[in-house]
Order: C-alpha cells, then structure tokens, then sequence
C-alpha cells in the first residue's frame, strides 16, 4: 500500500463508494440484525442511533469517499526543503504509519471511514468492531475487500480477526511486530483496557466530556440556538455538548431560556443549585457523579459559573480535552478563553458539533484525538502519515 499509485487508490475509493450504493439492501439486512440484537438488550437510544445505517448514512459515507479521492495523496509529499551550507539538500517527506490497529464500538461506519483514510495514507489496517455491530461491520468489511482486489490492491490490506472476543484486542496490541500504531475509540473502559495493556503507540479517542460557556457578553438569542443544536441534534457522539456553564452576571435571564428551550428538545437538565433556583422547574438536581460525565444521550449538567475564571477551573476540573466553546459578543474574552483552556478543538459562537472531519474539510475523519502526540483533534489523512528526513547531496560526506 506505501507503493501504490494515487491514481489507483482514488479508483478504489470510487468503486467502494459504487458498492456501497450497489449493496444498500444486504447492508440493510446486516444492519437489521444488529439493530435488533440491540433493542432486545434494552440498549439505550443513543446507542441504537450509533448503530443504525440507513440510506442516509450511507450516502454521508459515499460522499465521504468521493471527498477523499479529491484530495491530494499525501504519500511522498515534500513538507519543507532548504540547501544547507555544505551543499547537500534537506527536505521532509511525508510516508505512511505503517500497519494501524482500529479498536471501536457501536459505529459501523467507522468501519469505512477508517480503511479510506488509512489506506488512501499508505497503510494498511486491522478493524476489530465491537460484538453489538458484528453484523454490519462483516459486511462492510466484505466490501471493502472485494473492492480492493477489483482494483488490483491487496485485499489484505484491510482486516478483522477472526473473533469478536477481547482476547483478541489483547493479542492485536500486545504483539510488537504486528502493529504500528493502535487508534481505540469507544468507551473509557475500552481505552482504560487497551492502555493497561498495549505494547505499541496509542493514540486515545477518549470521551467527550465538552463544554460550552455562556459568557456575560452573549448574544442570547444566538446561544440558545447553539446550545440546543449542540446537545440536541445528535447526542449520542463524542462532539455533542454534555454541560452548559452559565456567566452569573446573566444567570437570571440566561437560565429560564436555556432550560426552556433544552426542554422542548426533550433534553433533561442536571443542575447545580443556582440553576435550579432559576429554572422554573425544569430542571433536577445534579448530583456528584453529573460532573465530568459522558452523557450520551439527552441529558445535560447546567452550572453556574461566578465568570470567565470560573469556566476555565471548571473545564480544567472536568473536561476531557475533546472539545470546549464560550459564546460571547467580547473579542477579548473569546481570546481569553481559547488560551485558557486546554482542548484539541475550541469553538467561538458556534455548536461543538462543528468538531468533525467532515467539517473541517478533512473529507471524514478516523476519530478525534484527545492525545496531544502525534495527533490532536480530528484525524485526516496527514495525521495517518508521518514525517522522515530526505537528504539529496552530489558525493558530500561528513568532515
């Protein structure tokens, strides 16, 4: 995969984009199944939801692909060249991972969106789904893979093992020869499991834990908007916003709007004191174990903040560096914020949802790093490949 042509690889990535469109009954019937399984075991309905590939979804992902094969190659890309005293030049170059290890749960989509980019990059790739997804990720994986050797790559260029068992993620990540780089993403057990026992690089895609501030100087039209798009329109992902911290200075008018309009989106609001005392009955009393929690799923923590301040102690307390956002009409304090707070992504006046791949014209995204090395934020395809030194001399040597 490190040798083969751009021109190859973007013809893969269309034909797999045919398939799926060509496929979208026995996915269906794939997806069904797992779908099924899920509510028989009374799963939540943000997980049915992360499950489920219907029509939809399954365009997002051809689009996905289609914005993948428009995008450069960056395999062999020179990134910075100088001619050094002595004459011989020095260039970077970018060049794959090498063998990536995905370990998820829920979301079968991951399922494409991980062998576009990592194999687009120049890798190859391991998918190890979770059990509640079986079903679809074998068929997805079936595609894939006749895809490649339609197009004359290997089709073992993309893997799953041969069981669903965690004993098999341990032996994925423990094995040095076998893997480059693991990338977890699901819940904080799973990446507390994988990190107690890997033996190769980890790049966690921890929980979501973000936040948005509502700053004394917000417009509060606009913020109520956010906030509601921003915990509402799909909770059950990692980019959804899981507390409000409201300014005090602006508690007594902020507060009944945001709770009203939470409410009417069916979203429950866990509240500190000060809240409650202004939510008219709309909201119940937090308890300890709200804060710093991962809700997924239409729930959310409101707290009262004394100012900016005590937004980012609060966010430093409790946040998980995925996302973070403050909306205010004031420059200064937007500036404050943003370098105040430690997260892969700070957003000013607008949905922590915009937290995405898609989004920040990465085409898709093969999850979001909250780790700082080597990747922080949304991995797209440079974030599969790394830096080497490239040096072009004429017969120098070193004196």
């Amino acid at each position: 995969m490190a040798q083969a042509p751009g021109a190859q690889k973007n013809r893969w990535l269309l034909e797999l984009a045919d398939r799926l469109l060509a496929e979208r009954a026995a996915i269906a019937v794939a997806n069904r199944r797992d779908l099924d399984n899920a509510e028989q075991a009374g799963r939540s309905g943000a997980m049915v939801d992360r499950l489920r590939l219907d029509d939809r979804a399954i365009q997002g992902l051809v689009t996905a692909l289609h914005e993948i094969a428009a995008m450069a190659d960056p395999v062999g890309r020179l990134t910075a060249g100088e001619v050094r005293p002595q004459g011989f030049e020095v260039r970077k170059q970018r060049v794959p991972l090498g063998v990536i290890g995905m370990v998820y749960e829920s979301r079968p989509n991951v399922t494409i969106d991980a062998a576009a980019l990592c194999l687009k990059a120049g890798n190859a790739v391991v998918l190890r789904g979770g059990s509640e997804a079986l079903h679809s990720n074998s068929a997805l994986i079936e595609i894939l893979r006749g895809s490649l050797r339609d197009v004359g790559l290997p089709p073992d260029a993309v893997q799953q093992p041969a069981t669903a068992e965690r004993a098999a993620i341990e032996a994925l990540v423990s094995e040095r020869d076998g893997l480059d780089l693991c990338i977890p993403r699901g819940g904080t057990q799973l990446i507390d499991f994988i990190m107690q026992v890997a033996r190769v690089p980890v790049i966690q895609h921890y929980q979501g834990v973000c936040h948005l501030y509502v700053h004394s100087a917000a417009d509060l039209d606009q913020a109520t908007r956010v906030v509601v798009n921003a915990k509402a329109q799909r909770p059950g992902v990692c980019n959804a916003a899981e507390a409000i911290l409201v300014d005090a200075a602006i508690a007594d008018e902020a507060v009944p709007m945001l709770v009203q309009a939470l409410a009417a989106a069916r979203v429950q609001v866990r509240a500190c004191e000060r809240t409650i005392a202004r939510a008219g009955g709309l909201a119940v009393p937090a308890q300890p174990q709200d804060y710093g929690h991962e809700f997924l799923d239409l729930v959310c923590l409101m707290h009262v903040v004394d100012d900016l301040d005590g937004a980012l102690a609060h966010i430093r307390r409790f946040g998980s560096r995925h996302t973070e956002g403050i909306l205010t009409r004031e420059i200064a304090a937007s500036h404050r914020f943003a370098q105040g707070v430690d997260a892969s992504c700070v957003v000013v006046n607008a949905s922590t949802r915009l937290n995405d791949g898609s989004c920040l014209g990465l085409g898709a995204e093969i999850g979001i790093s909250t780790s700082k090395l080597h990747a922080y934020g949304p991995m797209g395809l440079d974030s599969l490949t790394t830096e080497r030194w490239l040096i072009v001399g004429d017969g120098h040597i070193r004196q």
